[in-house]
Protein backbone atom coordinates (compact mmCIF):
# COMPACT_ATOMS: atom_id res chain seq x y z
CA UNK A 1 0.00 0.00 0.00
CA UNK A 2 1.28 3.65 -0.67
CA UNK A 3 1.06 4.18 3.11
CA UNK A 4 4.50 2.14 3.72
CA UNK A 5 7.87 3.40 2.26
CA UNK A 6 10.08 0.62 1.85
CA UNK A 7 12.76 -0.91 -0.44
CA UNK A 8 10.79 -0.59 -3.76
CA UNK A 9 8.57 -2.65 -6.64
CA UNK A 10 5.88 -1.79 -4.71
CA UNK A 11 2.33 -0.31 -6.82
CA UNK A 12 1.19 2.81 -5.25
CA UNK A 13 -1.13 5.84 -6.01
CA UNK A 14 -4.26 3.93 -6.73
CA UNK A 15 -8.04 5.10 -6.39
CA UNK A 16 -8.06 4.90 -2.57
CA UNK A 17 -4.95 7.54 -2.57
CA UNK A 18 -6.86 9.97 -4.51
CA UNK A 19 -10.00 9.45 -2.39
CA UNK A 20 -7.78 9.22 1.21
CA UNK A 21 -6.54 13.06 -0.62
CA UNK A 22 -9.47 14.50 -1.55
CA UNK A 23 -11.45 13.87 1.72
CA UNK A 24 -8.42 15.51 3.73
CA UNK A 25 -8.77 18.64 1.71
CA UNK A 26 -12.77 19.04 1.96
CA UNK A 27 -11.92 18.53 5.83
CA UNK A 28 -9.28 20.87 5.94
CA UNK A 29 -11.41 23.54 4.38
CA UNK A 30 -14.67 22.53 6.64
CA UNK A 31 -12.07 22.43 9.43
CA UNK A 32 -9.44 25.38 9.54
CA UNK A 33 -8.43 24.31 12.80
CA UNK A 34 -9.51 20.90 12.98
CA UNK A 35 -12.73 19.10 13.61
CA UNK A 36 -12.35 19.90 17.55
CA UNK A 37 -13.14 23.13 16.37
CA UNK A 38 -16.60 24.71 14.69
CA UNK A 39 -16.68 24.31 11.06
CA UNK A 40 -17.15 26.94 8.36
CA UNK A 41 -20.67 26.51 7.85
CA UNK A 42 -21.60 26.75 11.25
CA UNK A 43 -22.90 22.94 11.59
CA UNK A 44 -21.22 19.26 12.12
CA UNK A 45 -20.11 17.84 8.95
CA UNK A 46 -18.83 14.72 7.95
CA UNK A 47 -17.01 14.22 5.57
CA UNK A 48 -15.80 10.31 4.76
CA UNK A 49 -15.13 8.08 1.43
CA UNK A 50 -17.66 5.85 -0.06
CA UNK A 51 -21.44 6.20 0.02
CA UNK A 52 -23.79 6.93 2.88
CA UNK A 53 -25.38 4.47 4.64
CA UNK A 54 -29.20 5.46 4.64
CA UNK A 55 -30.19 5.16 8.20
CA UNK A 56 -27.09 7.06 9.37
CA UNK A 57 -27.96 9.51 6.98
CA UNK A 58 -31.70 9.97 7.75
CA UNK A 59 -30.38 10.45 11.61
CA UNK A 60 -27.91 13.07 10.68
CA UNK A 61 -30.35 15.03 8.49
CA UNK A 62 -33.00 14.87 11.23
CA UNK A 63 -30.34 16.27 13.65
CA UNK A 64 -29.01 19.17 11.09
CA UNK A 65 -25.67 17.53 10.05
CA UNK A 66 -23.93 18.00 7.38
CA UNK A 67 -22.78 14.61 5.26
CA UNK A 68 -19.96 15.00 2.56
CA UNK A 69 -19.41 11.36 0.66
CA UNK A 70 -16.29 10.95 -1.68
CA UNK A 71 -16.91 8.22 -4.23
CA UNK A 72 -15.29 7.21 -7.44
CA UNK A 73 -17.87 8.16 -10.33
CA UNK A 74 -19.58 5.94 -12.50
CA UNK A 75 -17.49 7.13 -15.38
CA UNK A 76 -15.61 5.15 -16.89
CA UNK A 77 -11.62 5.60 -16.18
CA UNK A 78 -10.04 6.29 -19.31
CA UNK A 79 -6.19 5.03 -19.64
CA UNK A 80 -3.76 8.11 -20.45
CA UNK A 81 -0.50 6.59 -20.21
CA UNK A 82 2.00 8.28 -22.73
CA UNK A 83 5.05 8.62 -20.43
CA UNK A 84 8.11 6.37 -21.02
CA UNK A 85 8.87 3.97 -18.14
CA UNK A 86 12.20 5.71 -16.26
CA UNK A 87 12.98 6.33 -13.01
CA UNK A 88 12.61 9.76 -11.46
CA UNK A 89 14.53 11.07 -8.44
CA UNK A 90 11.69 12.39 -5.38
CA UNK A 91 12.90 15.50 -3.82
CA UNK A 92 13.43 14.97 -0.30
CA UNK A 93 11.37 17.41 1.60
CA UNK A 94 12.51 18.52 5.26
CA UNK A 95 10.65 17.10 8.12
CA UNK A 96 9.44 20.26 9.61
CA UNK A 97 6.72 18.47 11.28
CA UNK A 98 7.16 16.39 14.35
CA UNK A 99 5.18 13.96 16.49
CA UNK A 100 5.35 13.00 19.94
CA UNK A 101 4.34 9.95 21.57
CA UNK A 102 2.92 9.21 25.38
CA UNK A 103 1.43 5.90 25.67
CA UNK A 104 -1.56 5.27 23.34
CA UNK A 105 -1.28 9.16 22.42
CA UNK A 106 0.38 10.78 19.76
CA UNK A 107 0.58 14.99 19.63
CA UNK A 108 1.79 16.52 16.15
CA UNK A 109 3.01 19.53 15.99
CA UNK A 110 5.62 21.62 13.55
CA UNK A 111 5.12 23.40 10.32
CA UNK A 112 2.99 21.23 7.68
CA UNK A 113 4.45 20.63 3.95
CA UNK A 114 3.71 18.71 0.88
CA UNK A 115 5.66 15.82 0.58
CA UNK A 116 5.97 14.38 4.08
CA UNK A 117 4.05 11.61 5.60
CA UNK A 118 2.06 10.90 8.89
CA UNK A 119 1.77 7.51 10.14
CA UNK A 120 0.41 5.54 13.04
CA UNK A 121 0.62 2.28 14.15
CA UNK A 122 -2.30 0.46 15.95
CA UNK A 123 -1.57 -2.69 17.12
CA UNK A 124 -0.89 -4.44 13.88
CA UNK A 125 -3.16 -1.78 11.69
CA UNK A 126 -1.35 0.81 10.16
CA UNK A 127 -2.62 4.22 9.30
CA UNK A 128 -1.01 7.03 7.03
CA UNK A 129 -2.01 10.64 6.02
CA UNK A 130 -0.34 11.89 3.13
CA UNK A 131 0.51 15.87 4.35
CA UNK A 132 -1.49 18.11 2.28
CA UNK A 133 -0.58 21.84 1.04
CA UNK A 134 -3.36 23.56 3.64
CA UNK A 135 -2.54 21.33 6.38
CA UNK A 136 -1.41 22.24 9.91
CA UNK A 137 -1.09 20.07 12.64
CA UNK A 138 -4.50 19.76 13.66
CA UNK A 139 -6.26 19.00 10.57
CA UNK A 140 -3.41 16.37 10.37
CA UNK A 141 -4.63 15.27 13.86
CA UNK A 142 -8.02 15.05 12.49
CA UNK A 143 -7.36 13.35 9.54
CA UNK A 144 -5.33 10.83 10.47
CA UNK A 145 -7.66 10.02 13.60
CA UNK A 146 -10.49 9.96 10.48
CA UNK A 147 -8.74 6.91 9.26
CA UNK A 148 -8.33 5.26 12.55
CA UNK A 149 -11.71 5.37 13.13
CA UNK A 150 -12.34 4.03 9.29
CA UNK A 151 -10.45 0.75 10.75
CA UNK A 152 -12.59 0.27 13.51
CA UNK A 153 -10.75 1.60 16.62
CA UNK A 154 -12.14 4.01 19.16
CA UNK A 155 -10.37 7.27 18.84
CA UNK A 156 -10.16 10.48 20.37
CA UNK A 157 -9.05 13.86 19.49
CA UNK A 158 -8.51 17.19 20.62
CA UNK A 159 -6.67 19.92 19.11
CA UNK A 160 -3.33 18.40 17.94
CA UNK A 161 -3.60 15.42 20.01
CA UNK A 162 -5.45 11.59 19.16
CA UNK A 163 -5.18 9.08 21.71
CA UNK A 164 -6.42 5.48 20.93
CA UNK A 165 -7.06 4.20 24.50
CA UNK A 166 -7.86 0.20 23.77
CA UNK A 167 -3.96 -0.08 21.94
CA UNK A 168 -1.84 -2.82 23.11
CA UNK A 169 0.73 -1.01 20.69
CA UNK A 170 0.96 2.07 19.67
CA UNK A 171 3.31 4.16 17.86
CA UNK A 172 3.69 7.62 15.61
CA UNK A 173 6.04 8.68 13.11
CA UNK A 174 6.59 11.88 10.42
CA UNK A 175 8.85 10.28 7.71
CA UNK A 176 9.61 13.03 4.77
CA UNK A 177 8.98 11.50 0.82
CA UNK A 178 12.21 10.47 -1.16
CA UNK A 179 13.99 8.25 -3.59
CA UNK A 180 12.95 7.41 -6.69
CA UNK A 181 9.39 6.58 -8.76
CA UNK A 182 8.80 4.88 -12.09
CA UNK A 183 5.57 5.44 -13.68
CA UNK A 184 4.03 1.67 -15.17
CA UNK A 185 0.45 3.62 -15.82
CA UNK A 186 -1.69 6.74 -15.80
CA UNK A 187 -5.16 7.09 -15.78
CA UNK A 188 -7.99 10.00 -15.61
CA UNK A 189 -11.11 8.94 -13.12
CA UNK A 190 -13.66 11.14 -11.91
CA UNK A 191 -14.95 11.36 -8.70
CA UNK A 192 -17.73 12.82 -7.17
CA UNK A 193 -18.46 15.03 -3.79
CA UNK A 194 -21.65 14.33 -2.67
CA UNK A 195 -23.19 17.08 -0.36
CA UNK A 196 -26.18 15.96 1.96
CA UNK A 197 -27.66 18.59 3.44
CA UNK A 198 -30.84 19.15 5.72
CA UNK A 199 -31.96 22.62 3.78
CA UNK A 200 -31.19 24.49 1.08
CA UNK A 201 -29.11 27.46 2.90
CA UNK A 202 -26.71 25.15 4.25
CA UNK A 203 -26.05 23.65 0.73
CA UNK A 204 -25.87 26.99 -0.61
CA UNK A 205 -23.58 27.94 1.23
CA UNK A 206 -21.53 24.80 1.78
CA UNK A 207 -20.74 24.46 -2.02
CA UNK A 208 -18.80 27.35 -3.20
CA UNK A 209 -16.55 26.49 0.08
CA UNK A 210 -15.74 23.07 -1.23
CA UNK A 211 -15.78 24.29 -5.13
CA UNK A 212 -13.44 27.18 -4.22
CA UNK A 213 -10.94 24.50 -2.52
CA UNK A 214 -10.60 22.22 -5.27
CA UNK A 215 -11.36 24.63 -7.88
CA UNK A 216 -8.20 26.12 -7.09
CA UNK A 217 -5.66 23.40 -7.25
CA UNK A 218 -3.71 22.30 -9.92
CA UNK A 219 -2.35 19.11 -8.40
CA UNK A 220 -3.05 16.97 -5.22
CA UNK A 221 -0.25 15.12 -3.41
CA UNK A 222 -0.22 11.25 -2.89
CA UNK A 223 0.78 9.18 -0.22
CA UNK A 224 3.39 7.65 -2.38
CA UNK A 225 4.86 11.13 -3.07
CA UNK A 226 3.46 11.79 -6.71
CA UNK A 227 1.19 14.41 -7.39
CA UNK A 228 -2.47 13.84 -9.20
CA UNK A 229 -3.97 16.69 -11.41
CA UNK A 230 -7.12 17.79 -10.74
CA UNK A 231 -10.11 19.42 -13.27
CA UNK A 232 -13.39 20.84 -12.29
CA UNK A 233 -15.88 18.50 -14.54
CA UNK A 234 -19.44 18.95 -13.18
CA UNK A 235 -21.43 20.46 -11.01
CA UNK A 236 -25.31 19.05 -10.26
CA UNK A 237 -28.23 20.16 -7.48
CA UNK A 238 -30.88 16.87 -6.96
CA UNK A 239 -33.89 17.94 -4.56
CA UNK A 240 -35.60 15.05 -4.30
CA UNK A 241 -39.56 15.45 -3.99
CA UNK A 242 -39.72 12.22 -2.54
CA UNK A 243 -37.93 12.85 0.35
CA UNK A 244 -38.38 16.94 1.32
CA UNK A 245 -35.46 17.52 3.96
CA UNK A 246 -33.07 15.81 2.01
CA UNK A 247 -30.84 18.63 -0.15
CA UNK A 248 -27.59 17.83 -1.99
CA UNK A 249 -25.17 18.87 -4.93
CA UNK A 250 -22.65 16.91 -6.42
CA UNK A 251 -19.48 18.33 -7.91
CA UNK A 252 -17.24 16.10 -10.01
CA UNK A 253 -13.59 16.24 -10.37
CA UNK A 254 -11.44 14.65 -13.12
CA UNK A 255 -8.16 13.64 -11.69
CA UNK A 256 -5.12 12.12 -13.77
CA UNK A 257 -2.83 10.23 -11.61
CA UNK A 258 -0.32 7.51 -12.22
CA UNK A 259 -0.02 4.42 -10.87
CA UNK A 260 4.09 3.79 -9.87
CA UNK A 261 6.86 1.36 -8.29
CA UNK A 262 9.34 2.74 -5.94
CA UNK A 263 13.04 1.86 -6.28
CA UNK A 264 14.23 3.42 -2.68
CA UNK A 265 12.66 5.01 -0.15
CA UNK A 266 15.19 5.81 2.79
CA UNK A 267 12.60 6.38 4.81
CA UNK A 268 10.27 4.27 6.99
CA UNK A 269 7.23 4.75 8.48
CA UNK A 270 6.86 1.26 10.18
CA UNK A 271 8.47 -2.27 9.29
CA UNK A 272 11.51 -4.48 10.92
CA UNK A 273 15.13 -4.60 11.17
CA UNK A 274 17.32 -7.70 11.64
CA UNK A 275 20.58 -6.94 13.86
CA UNK A 276 23.62 -8.85 15.19
CA UNK A 277 24.08 -9.40 18.49
CA UNK A 278 26.61 -11.69 20.97
CA UNK A 279 29.07 -12.69 17.96
CA UNK A 280 26.48 -12.75 15.34
CA UNK A 281 22.94 -13.64 16.49
CA UNK A 282 19.87 -12.01 14.49
CA UNK A 283 17.01 -10.87 15.91
CA UNK A 284 13.98 -8.89 14.18
CA UNK A 285 13.68 -5.71 15.95
CA UNK A 286 10.92 -3.11 15.13
CA UNK A 287 11.50 0.44 13.71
Amino acid sequence: MAALADSGGELMADQADVENAMAALVANVLYPAGTGALSAVGRTCRVYRGYPNAPALDADIAAGVINVSITAAPAPTRNVTRYPRKWISVTPVNEILSVAVAGTSATFSGVCGAGQLAGVMVDDALFAYAVQPNDHPATVASNVAALIRGGGWIVTYAGTTIDVPAAERFAARVVAGAGALQEIKRQVQAFQISMWCPDPASRDSLAPIIDGALGGLNFIPLADGSFGRIVFGDSQAQDNAADAVLYRRDLTYHVEYPTTISQVTPAMLFGTASVSANGGLVESVEV
